[in-house]
């Protein structure tokens, strides 16, 4: 829940827009202020503060607090964070650190999903040519393939719509920071280390229609061939949106099934796009009788909670110190505030579980 000064300054922004309060306007004293909405005169002072570094108020000594005219409508203040699934896994921690830089700094959001469909993706651009807000967040849909709706992004930029993308862009709207996964790094790291723990058959799962995918196969096969290893193009896999749809309305993954009987039959590791893959990959392997790590390892990317609620914990990529969602919310409160805005690739760090005991240990009989 908002902060009661937050809300405040809510209050009193939207009355003076409300109210066409213009330059020179006086407000009420902070003890009016007090009694009029029931806070404390540090909560009044705090909502006047924000509004102050917003440029909405300004304070002259002994005279008074006044409006300076330039108060912003609701929609002024109101970013767009534009998502492909609202129910995704790890979108709810993204938005919660978005949302608390937003409203450090006087801004709400409003939230749309696009399934990660391009016609619905064009449905809410149209909507927010109509109605602009003071910028926008997105998360592509199927950046991985060229987008038809290029033209639209490119009437919001001409309009003056500041925006940012979050985990990857599309090629051909060069210009607009990024903030995303070092991908290529991390699929690097983890295939680098499953290397180092004596494996030399890996094959992954990767998704296709995101650039996320992609990214991640490129850096995981340059590390098999830099350690001199052959590459099999069998034992790398593709699923795209809706394989991942009929995966988690499924209590069995036919597709998983037939990767594991058909294209990884002879690998001791996998390499998966996401934790969520990873998951349901373990699970099938344990209804088909096979072990985990003993009989293949799995490894993936995002450390969220899939990787520690099933039977065998799963080694996976995280971000130590960097959390996309305030990452990318204070990139574009910096293009808000008139500073050029740049991409960000952030690092991966591993966290080691049970799922990736090495082949040496296998032998040696050693425990998670």
């Amino acid at each position: 829940m908002a902060l009661k000064y937050r809300l405040l300054a809510d209050q009193l922004r939207e009355e003076m827009y409300s109210q066409e309060w213009t330059e020179g306007h006086r407000l009420p004293t902070e003890a009016a202020l007090c009694r009029r909405f029931q806070v404390s005169r540090q909560t009044v002072r705090r909502a006047l503060g924000l509004l102050t570094e917003e440029g909405v108020i300004r304070s002259r000594q002994g005279s008074g607090t006044f409006a300076t005219g330039k108060t912003d409508s609701p929609a002024g203040r109101q970013v767009a964070v534009i998502s492909s699934f609202l129910d995704d896994y790890i979108f709810p921690t993204i938005l919660h650190d978005a949302q608390n830089v937003f409203a450090d700094h006087g801004y709400s959001i409003v939230v749309f999903a696009t399934e990660n469909q391009v016609s619905r993706e064009r449905e809410i651009l149209l909507k927010l040519l109509e109605r602009p807000v003071a910028a926008i967040l997105v998360e592509g849909s199927k950046t991985a393939l060229p987008s038809p709706n290029s033209d639209l992004y490119q009437q919001l930029r001409r309009s003056g719509v500041p925006m940012a993308f979050l985990h990857g862009a599309y090629g051909e709207l060069a210009g607009i920071p990024c903030i995303a996964d070092d991908n290529y790094g991390g699929g690097y790291k983890l295939a680098r280390y499953l290397i180092e723990r004596g494996h030399t058959r890996i094959g992954g799962i990767f998704k296709s229609d995101d650039v996320q995918g992609p990214q991640r196969y490129h850096g995981s096969l340059s590390a098999i061939r830099d350690q001199g290893l052959s590459i099999s193009d069998r034992r790398f896999c593709w699923y795209d949106t809706q394989d991942r749809l009929d995966m988690l309305e499924r209590p069995d993954s036919q597709l998983l099934r037939r990767f594991l009987t058909e294209r990884l039959s002879d690998v001791t590791a996998v390499i998966c796009y996401n934790d969520e893959v990873a998951f349901h990959l373990i699970r099938e392997l344990l209804a088909m009788g096979r072990r985990v790590p003993e009989d293949m390892a799995v490894v993936s990317f995002d450390n969220s909670y899939y990787s520690q609620i099933g039977p065998v914990h799963i080694t996976s990529l995280w971000h130590r110190h960097s959390r996309m969602g305030r990452v990318a919310a204070e990139e574009l409160i910096h293009i808000l505030q008139g500073q050029p805005g740049a991409s960000r690739s952030l690092d991966w760090e591993l966290m080691e579980r049970a799922s990736s005991r090495t082949i040496y240990d296998r032998m040696e009989g050693a425990t998670p």
